[in-house]
Parts: C-alpha cells; sequence; structure tokens
C-alpha cells in the first residue's frame, strides 16, 4: 500500500512523504503506483520549475520513498499545484480504493 501523509500548518501544506508500493499488479505493470509516481514527481518537477520555492527531497527508490518539506510560505502557485496533487492522489484513492493508496492530511 502507498501510504501519503501530508503535514499542513494553519490550513497549509508544509511538507509530504509517500511511502510504499501500491501492490495493486506485479512489478512493471502496476498502474496505482504509476499514477501516483507521476503525479507526485510531475508536481516536485513544477515546483521546481515554476517557482521560487525552496523545499528538501529525501527519496528512496527501493523503499517507494518521496518526502517534501517547505521552508517558508508557499506562493499562491505552489499552493494551486499542490491542492491539484491532492484532487489528483484522492481520485486515484476514490477509483481503486484505500487498499492500495492511503492519503491523510494531519494539522502539526
Amino acid at each position: 500500500m502507498i501510504k501519503i501523509n501530508f503535514s499542513t500548518k494553519n490550513d497549509e501544506i508544509i511538507g509530504f512523504e509517500s511511502k510504499g508500493h501500491a501492490g495493486y499488479r506485479e512489478y512493471g505493470q502496476d498502474i496505482v503506483c504509476s499514477a501516483v509516481s507521476i503525479l507526485v514527481i510531475n508536481t516536485i518537477n513544477a515546483i521546481e520549475t515554476f517557482t521560487t520555492d525552496d523545499f528538501t527531497l529525501e527519496e528512496n527508490e527501493k523503499a517507494g520513498l518521496i518526502m517534501v518539506n517547505f521552508e517558508k510560505s508557499l506562493s499562491d502557485q505552489s499552493k494551486l499545484l499542490l491542492d491539484t496533487l491532492v484532487l489528483g492522489l484522492k481520485s486515484i484513492e476514490n477509483e481503486y480504493g484505500n487498499q492500495y493508496i492511503n492519503i491523510s492530511i494531519k494539522e502539526v
């Protein structure tokens, strides 16, 4: 299962962690894992390319881990990109079920 935890402060995302593998199908055929990876990686790339917001990134492909933490308050562009990420991930969770992907949003 992929677990994605968003951390918020004052209702704004300050970081997130995506960890695990969906297990929907065998390696190389897992469309749930692929979809999540594309959304997460594209969002990170878009924030890096189109904004000046700073963040730290930690990843471990074998563990299926991506951790992102933002250094300061986010621009409106990054907020929109992250809201879009959450929307896409929730759509996957609704379509394929929370036995493959589980999303949580917690205030810290």
